[in-house]
C-alpha cells in the first residue's frame, strides 16, 4: 500500500507540473499512442500473469490493470488539459490502486485481512478526497484570478474616463487588450 500512496503522490505532483496540452492533432496522436502503448503493455503483463495461480495471479492481473488505467487516465487528462479531467484521472487511478491493495489483502486472514481492507479503503478515500479538494482549489484560484482581472479592468476604464476623443478610445482599447475583455 505504501507504493500505492507513493504513486498517488507522484501522480499528483506531476499533474500540477504538467503543462496543459490543447486538443490538437498532435495531442490526439500522443493520446492515441499512449492508449495503444497501455493496451500493449497490459497484454504483456497479462501474459506474465497466465503462468501464475491463485492470489498471486489475482494480484498480478490487478497490477497490470492498474498500470494500464494509470497510463490511459494520465493520457486522457493531458489530452483534455482540464482540472476536471485531471481530477477524474486521479480518482480512476485511486480505484485501480484500491483493487490492487484489495487483492493483496486476500493473502491475509482474520482481523489482519479486515484491517488491510479498511486501510485500502482509507487510502482510496483519501486519494479521492485529495483529487476533489485540488479541483476545488484550482477552480477557486481561477475564479479569483478572473475576479481580479475584472476589477483591474474596471479601474483601467475609470482612468480612461478622464480622457476624451481618440486618446480615450486608445485607452479603452488598451485596457481591453491588457485585461482580456
Amino acid at each position: 500500500m505504501k507504493s500505492a500512496i507513493k504513486m498517488l503522490l507522484i501522480g499528483a505532483s506531476v499533474a500540477f507540473v504538467m503543462p496543459a496540452v490543447a486538443a490538437t492533432a498532435d495531442a490526439q496522436t500522443t493520446y492515441d499512442a499512449a492508449k495503444n502503448s497501455a493496451a500493449a503493455d497490459f497484454k504483456i503483463a497479462s501474459a506474465r500473469c497466465d503462468g501464475m495461480a491463485g492470489n498471486s495471479k489475482d494480484i498480478c492481473v490487478a497490477e497490470a490493470k492498474a498500470a494500464r488505467i494509470k497510463v490511459e487516465a494520465d493520457a486522457h487528462a493531458q489530452f483534455k488539459g482540464t482540472v476536471s479531467a485531471r481530477s477524474s484521472a486521479r480518482k480512476d487511478i485511486a480505484n485501480a490502486n484500491y483493487d490492487v491493495d484489495k487483492a493483496k489483502c486476500e493473502n491475509q486472514g482474520g482481523n489482519q485481512k479486515d484491517v488491510c481492507i479498511k486501510q485500502a479503503k482509507a487510502t482510496m478515500a483519501a486519494a479521492k478526497a485529495d483529487a476533489t479538494a485540488d479541483k476545488k482549489v484550482m477552480d477557486a484560484r481561477t475564479d479569483a484570478r478572473d475576479d481580479k482581472q475584472t476589477a483591474n479592468y474596471k479601474v483601467a476604464l475609470e482612468k480612461c474616463d478622464e480622457l476624451s476623443g481618440v486618446s480615450k478610445n486608445t485607452c479603452i482599447d488598451s485596457a481591453k487588450k491588457k485585461y482580456g475583455q
